[in-house]
């Protein structure tokens, strides 16, 4: 079976396995709710633009009216639902089940374009210091919120994530080459300062400390819609572009010089990963918080089922990464008392990446 072929195999399956995934997830809950219901809302919620209306909105710091486009939404179907069900899987559940799904991924694709960037099977998106600067900027923005009073924390660690990870580049850059072992080493290098950095804010965050610790494990809990309408075209777009480069990346694994001698312009093609990868996983972070091993696990369980091929990898680990956190999110919080997702996500995700180093696997690349 040639490439193209395993590759629309494996999406379509995990495609249908992912809307079960949701379907199961959206009907467990304190109310548990009929998959058919679940079914029906879905449905209902699905609608088509016949319009947009034009209102304003204040904006900071002088609060300027500006125009703000609306679209005019009309439903595509009116299944007959019982009782709230409805409004209890639409504005309730879907939204975190939406957020997951987005979030992981996003992450599992920046995590199997790390290692092939790398050629290292430890890498992971917060390799090149993306997390610690996201967890910087909200532990920050949680801590002394009057020092930003117009910012978001979703926005406040974006900015965080991104300018740690240029701050990486622009110290492992010299004279337009990228080492690769350089980028690592800085990475580690401005991951351990912001952890310090994060450290002592956590020290003098007062009553933030809560909220800080929180995120910092990864959050899901109070997923709306707006943070998946932030967090989705970075994802989409960013996801899109890094399947384009699949075969690129697939090349790298022979060494930059092979792939210099193939025809790829090496230090074009890793600026472009990098950056596309950071946007990706910052989107994420920041409006889900530090969640731990998605990046690192699901490409590897994916190369263990279809191979190191890019082609093939890259959009069953986005797949997947998706399935994974709809996953255990819908674990994190089915017990008796909800804990964070990234606690879930490490629980699952160390025993397994014990596994691997038993059986030697992570060596496979």
């Amino acid at each position: 079976m040639d490439v193209r072929r395993r590759a629309v195999g494996w999406s379509v399956t995990l495609t249908g396995a992912l809307v079960a995934t949701v379907v199961v997830s959206a009907a467990i809950g304190p109310i548990r709710i009929e998959y058919v219901d679940v079914g029906k809302a879905i449905l209902n919620a699905l609608a088509v633009p016949t319009g947009v209306e034009i209102d304003s909105v204040s904006m900071p710091p002088f609060w300027w009216d500006v125009p703000r486009p609306t679209l005019s939404l009309r439903p595509l179907f009116g299944f007959d639902v019982h009782g709230p069900h409805e409004s209890i899987v639409v504005d309730l559940r879907l939204p975190r089940i939406a957020l997951a799904a987005t979030v992981g991924t996003g992450l599992a694709t920046a995590g199997a374009v790390m290692q092939g960037f790398f050629r290292n099977p430890l890498a992971d998106p917060s390799i090149i210091g993306v997390s610690s600067g996201a967890a910087a900027g909200a532990v920050a923005m949680l801590a002394f919120p009057h020092l930003l009073p117009f910012a978001q924390l979703r926005w406040a660690a974006f900015v965080g994530a991104l300018g740690a990870a240029g701050l990486v580049y622009a110290i492992a850059t010299d004279g337009g080459k990228t080492p690769v072992a350089t980028l690592l080493l800085a990475g580690v290098a401005v991951q351990t300062f912001l952890g310090a950095v994060i450290s002592y804010l956590l020290v003098h965050s007062g009553d933030g400390l809560r909220a800080a610790v929180y995120w910092m494990m990864g959050r899901l809990t109070n997923g709306a819609w707006n943070d998946v309408g932030f967090a989705l075209p970075f994802v989409l777009v960013g996801v899109g572009i890094l399947f384009t480069y699949a075969r690129d990346l697939n090349v790298l694994l022979l060494g930059e010089g092979d792939a210099h001698h193939l025809g790829i312009d090496v230090e074009r093609t890793k600026l472009v990963l990098l950056v596309v990868s950071t946007v990706v996983t910052a989107a994420g972070v920041a409006v889900a918080g530090v969640i731990g091993f998605v990046g690192l696990v699901v490409p590897h369980m994916m190369r263990l089922v279809v191979g190191p091929d890019h082609r093939i990898l890259l959009p069953t680990s986005a797949l997947s990464g998706a399935i994974f956190l709809v996953v255990t999110d819908t674990i994190a919080r089915s017990g008796p008392v909800e804990v964070p997702v990234g606690i879930v996500t490490a629980a699952v995700g160390a025993p397994f990446f014990l596994f691997l180093l038993a059986r030697k696997e992570v060596h496979a690349l």
